[in-house]
């Protein structure tokens, strides 16, 4: 008498875990950016870079990447955008957030074909909403070390679908435009609307 309740407890447990298991996998959110040129998926990972990828979904729940472009880009290492409007005015943004390159290359994420990075300026804490997506290998952009040359940039997600579109857009001409004296796509490829949405 005891043992089938026991089995059904066991079989409860087990679709329990499995459960939660899948739970966990499908855990990490997820973003979507309809762009002129296609849309492109990204998901994210707050346990490797949880200060970015929070610091990004704000930006995303805030609507700040609407209307933005990829302003700078670069055939065989990546594309930037996130900061400037479509007739480049540079929009507001908030206070930096702290490089966090260290802590999510030990969690293996590396700027590769496809990952998610914060874009930033010569100072290592200085990254607000500027993001880029590798298109190559950028080892050079890894962090290395917890000094001047080798902080690397943080990487905090990948595309999961639309690499084609990134891919179309790195390969397209550039040229002069706005402020930048170089590497602005031909044709604007602006961000129509970026939202958070379901895992697939």
């Amino acid at each position: 008498m005891l043992r089938r309740p026991f089995l059904i407890t066991l079989a409860a447990l087990a679709m329990t875990s499995l459960a939660l298991a899948q739970s966990a996998a499908a855990a990490n959110p997820q973003v979507e950016f309809d762009t002129t040129a296609g849309k492109i998926r990204v998901e994210l990972y707050p346990d490797a870079a949880p200060r970015t990828v929070a610091n990004f979904l704000d930006y995303v729940k805030a609507k700040h990447y609407d209307g933005t472009q990829f302003h700078r880009v670069i055939a065989g290492f990546m594309i930037q955008g996130g900061g400037y409007t479509a007739d480049f005015q540079q929009k507001p943004t908030k206070p930096p957030v702290p490089i966090e390159a260290e802590q999510s290359s030990k969690a293996g994420l590396l700027n590769v074909p496809g990952t998610l990075a914060m874009a930033r300026t010569g100072d290592p804490n200085s990254a607000t909403a500027q993001f880029f997506i590798n298109v190559n290998d950028n080892k050079a952009l890894n962090f290395r070390s917890a000094d001047a040359r080798g902080y690397g940039y943080t990487v905090f997600g990948k595309v999961v679908s639309g690499m084609d579109v990134v891919d179309k857009i790195a390969k397209g001409p550039t040229g002069p435009a706005g402020p930048f004296a170089t590497d602005v796509p031909a044709e604007r490829v602006v961000i129509t609307k970026a939202v958070v949405v379901e895992a697939k």
